[in-house]
């Protein structure tokens, strides 16, 4: 049977607030961040979730850990969720990384990754979630290149097409991953919106 994904972006941190791309560095919700984490806790406590899967970068985990406190829902980190390495310019302004990611679609950043070692990443974690959980419906708690990762693996997109285009934030997605998936297939799920409101 096929996973049922919802996807959700860590809250908002400072980093956020300030114009600066965190990248592999922990990263820290602010003020208005944990409000925005206890507010995803509430809009996902009906979903009937088997477990949520959660970048191990600290500001998803603090995502994480407000939204589900006291519900008993085990939450699993994973370092295949981890947002991009962008290298030297981890912690860079917002303006200056924009400038540079469509040149590392294959090529890695300096000091990084690319973004198509993110979406390997993405696969591998996506093979061991058809592999063990099976006709459930899970959250994922990451980062912008690993939705662009799962737009990529599960919707046909193309990673071209994303890495310039603005990140159009709302309150989840949601994708379906095909029993006995396959990253070479050719035959990816067939995305779908959440269920919950948007903005």
């Amino acid at each position: 049977m096929a996973v049922e994904i919802l996807y959700e972006t860590h809250s908002l941190t400072e980093d956020n607030e300030n114009g600066i791309a965190t990248g592999r560095l922990p990263g820290r919700l602010s003020v208005q961040g944990r409000s925005l984490a206890a507010q995803l806790g509430e809009r996902r406590r009906n979903d009937d979730l088997a477990a949520v899967f959660v970048s191990d970068l600290h500001r998803a985990v603090e995502t994480a850990r407000i939204a589900f406190a006291d519900t008993g829902l085990p939450i699993h980190q994973d370092p295949r969720l981890r947002e991009c390495d962008y290298g030297d310019l981890n912690g860079c302004p917002v303006t200056d990384l924009a400038a540079e990611r469509s040149r590392h679609i294959e090529e890695p950043f300096p000091g990084g990754q690319s973004f198509r070692q993110v979406i390997a990443a993405t696969a591998d974690f996506l093979h061991d979630l058809d592999d063990g959980w099976s006709g459930r419906r899970v959250l994922i708690i990451a980062h912008s290149a690993n939705k662009w990762a799962l737009d990529c693996l599960l919707t046909g997109a193309a990673i071209e097409d994303l890495v310039d285009a603005p990140f159009g934030w709302q309150e989840g997605w949601h994708y379906t991953l095909p029993t006995g998936w396959s990253a070479a297939s050719g035959h990816p799920g067939e995305p779908s919106r959440s269920r919950s409101q948007h903005r």
